[in-house]
């Protein structure tokens, strides 16, 4: 079953960030991740939106998600966006 890897991030340094997402969008493809939504304006249809980036990844399972999230190989690729970017990340499984 899908899952959904959903990242809300305040970035402070794009062109560190940049860095980070050069190097981190071809892992998550090895992972099986695509992208689904990113940078589109989000429509608050009821309560608030807080104005924050959203990127949502399509993986093929939550298994999935935890072999990127997890994997050693994730490590450096993770440090190179310190001091970048503050990141909400969730997982969910679809249906």
């Amino acid at each position: 079953m899908p899952a959904y890897f959903i990242v809300q991030s305040t970035i402070s340094n794009e062109a560190q960030y940049q860095k980070y997402r050069d190097a981190v969008i071809p892992l998550m493809a090895r992972f099986g991740a695509k992208i689904i939504v990113r940078g589109a304006k989000v429509e608050a249809l009821e309560g608030q939106h807080d104005g924050r980036r959203m990127v949502i990844f399509e993986f093929p399972s939550m298994d999935a998600i935890h072999s990127f999230w997890n994997s050693p190989d994730y490590v450096p690729v993770k440090k190179i966006r310190e001091g970048a970017a503050a990141l909400d990340v969730w997982a969910v499984e679809g249906v």
